[in-house]
């Protein structure tokens, strides 16, 4: 067991993640909380943007003005800096400074040419959300730097933990201005890696010919690229999620991590087993009366729901391959024992919901049916990948025993048409498919095992190796099935995944029970609990590499 821990007085956390729920970081962040909390009661301080105001607050954010020895009063920021503290409204209630960080966007030139001379980042070819990422990470080094001070601890007691590129300027700022504090850099997916991949080129068959620093140039990724290898360098401890994803690193950013630190998940994020079986009826319920009104069509209590989330990148996280193994359904399995219905849940540039399903949900009939594998209006439908290609396929006619149906939107709850939060819909599906071809971790599928529906992964993410590694890959035993997927298996794969999709719809409702309890059994063994050891091993490294540098 590593333990550093009376050597710690303070542990900042910085994501732009932190009570601003955008994508898988928020998850890890959130979740891990309450093991943190557990370990380090309050000395636990995240760090996130203030990009909030009095008409749109933060749901996941109470403040409490006198937190940290009354510092919002006592702490004087330069560049028109202020900062907010409260608790996160998450399992653990961590406390949590918000940070506005205006005021340094007028002042970044200056401090990009200061990490040119000192450490060599390229900040010449910034675009797009460079300079917001940077401005942010500048103002928690200097949040960091002067909260320290007020409460009195021994720098040599305080661990800054920065998460993704976004947050790199932040480190590399903090190690200029107060050395002694240790560091640590995640990356949770390499941002030259996620560009390759989306850019279509394949990623695995040529990895060990790919050059970090010659791909950049070529995809336009120079300044990402530069501040997050520099910032993997000199943090005293560089991690990431995964195995596959060190590996990535390796080639990519010529860095092997330090430590592994695989994500886990809180138990405390899903309910009880009378409640979660009134949320299961009721999702259950407003996903097939979705389905009818959206179709015309009318499925019996005991049609197969599944399911695809998260990020919308139509290859790396294998929404193309999934639609093709449910249209490989569609044709190739003629005596289905249910109907299927499958959702896309992935958020895209919606202009609003459709007027006529609204119509036909608030009517109760179906007098109209339009465009009927869509939820909501897109702004750009002409060139959305999901919708062009459910289109082109000619899906949801009325014989099809396989519908799909395109939820374009973040489940806050309040999309209009579901209003259900992703984590109370979760219940209500009998399976889940995530077959991504580029996934450093996966917590969706984490996530669903989390809520006991079985779920179909690839040997691209980092929770389908861990499933491998530590479990027989089939739903039997673990409630999860693991696809192979390369750069030239793309059919076979598909075919797969078509197959053990088709494995869960013939099973018995006692059956699939049993399988919805081994996934839940699954979850066990990464709760946070078990996986938040990384992270002490992770600290110790840090304290000692500082150490080192500081002789």
């Amino acid at each position: 067991m590593h333990n550093c821990k009376e050597n710690v007085e303070l542990i900042f956390e910085t994501s732009w993640e932190v009570c601003n729920k955008i994508g898988g970081i928020y998850t890890v962040l959130s979740t891990k909380a309450k093991s943190l909390q557990d370990l380090y009661k309050d000395k636990v301080v995240f760090i996130g943007p203030d990009v909030w105001t009095e008409s749109n607050p933060s749901p996941y954010f109470k403040e409490y003005k006198t937190l940290l020895k009354n510092c919002v009063k006592h702490l004087l920021l330069p560049y028109g800096m202020t900062i907010r503290v409260g608790r996160w409204m998450v399992p653990g209630n961590p406390i949590v400074v918000l940070v506005k960080f205006d005021g340094i966007y007028e002042h970044l030139n200056s401090f990009y040419g200061d990490i040119w001379n000192n450490y060599k980042v390229d900040s010449l070819h910034a675009y797009g959300d460079y300079d917001e990422g940077c401005a942010f990470g500048i103002a928690s080094a200097i949040v960091i730097d002067a909260l320290s001070r007020h409460l009195g601890v021994d720098a040599k007691g305080v661990i800054s933990h920065f998460n993704e590129w976004t947050t790199g300027m932040g480190l590399l700022h903090l190690r200029s201005i107060n050395p002694d504090i240790a560091t640590l850099f995640t990356t949770h997916a390499t941002s030259i890696g996620r560009s390759i991949c989306g850019n279509g080129k394949p990623l695995y068959d040529y990895l060990s010919g790919y050059n970090g620093d010659q791909m950049a140039g070529e995809l336009n990724m120079e300044s990402k690229h530069s501040l997050e290898k520099t910032a993997a360098y000199n943090a005293d401890c560089f991690t990431t999620v995964s195995d596959v994803t060190a590996v990535e690193c390796n080639q990519l950013l010529d860095l092997m991590p330090h430590v592994v630190t695989p994500n886990g998940f809180e138990p405390n994020f899903v309910p009880k087993s009378k409640k979660y079986n009134e949320q299961r009826e009721k999702s259950r319920k407003a996903l097939l009366n979705i389905a009818n009104k959206l179709t015309g069509k009318n499925f019996s209590d005991n049609t197969f729901i599944l399911a695809t989330s998260g990020r919308n990148e139509y290859r790396n996280k294998g929404i193309d391959i999934f639609i093709d193994a449910m249209n490989h359904i569609r044709y190739a399995s003629t005596d289905l024992k249910r109907d299927i219905v499958a959702f896309i849940m992935v958020p895209a540039w919606v202009k609003e919901p459709s007027h006529t399903l609204m119509e036909n949900i608030k009517t109760d009939k179906c007098d109209n049916v339009e465009v009927n594998y869509q939820t909501h209006i897109l702004n750009n439908e002409d060139c959305d990948a999901i919708s062009c290609r459910l289109r082109s396929l000619g899906v949801n006619k009325l014989n099809d025993r396989v519908t799909i149906i395109y939820l374009p939107c973040y489940l806050d709850g309040n999309d209009g048409i579901l209003d259900i939060a992703y984590y109370d819909m979760m219940p209500g599906l009998d399976a889940t498919v995530f077959p991504s071809y580029y996934e450093p971790w996966g917590y969706t599928p984490l996530e669903s095992i989390a809520f006991g529906v079985p779920t179909i992964s690839s040997d691209k993410a980092g929770f389908g190796q861990w499933i491998m590694s530590n479990f027989n890959n089939s739903f039997d035993d673990c409630g999860v099935k693991v696809i192979a997927r390369t750069d030239s298996n793309y059919n076979i794969a598909k075919e797969s995944i078509a197959g053990s999709i088709l494995e869960l719809v013939e099973l018995s409702d006692a059956e699939l029970s049993e399988i919805r309890r081994k996934a839940m059994l699954t979850l066990s063994a990464a709760d946070w609990k078990k996986f938040i050891e990384k992270y002490n091993e992770a600290y110790c490294v840090a304290q000692s590499r500082r150490n080192m540098r500081n002789q």
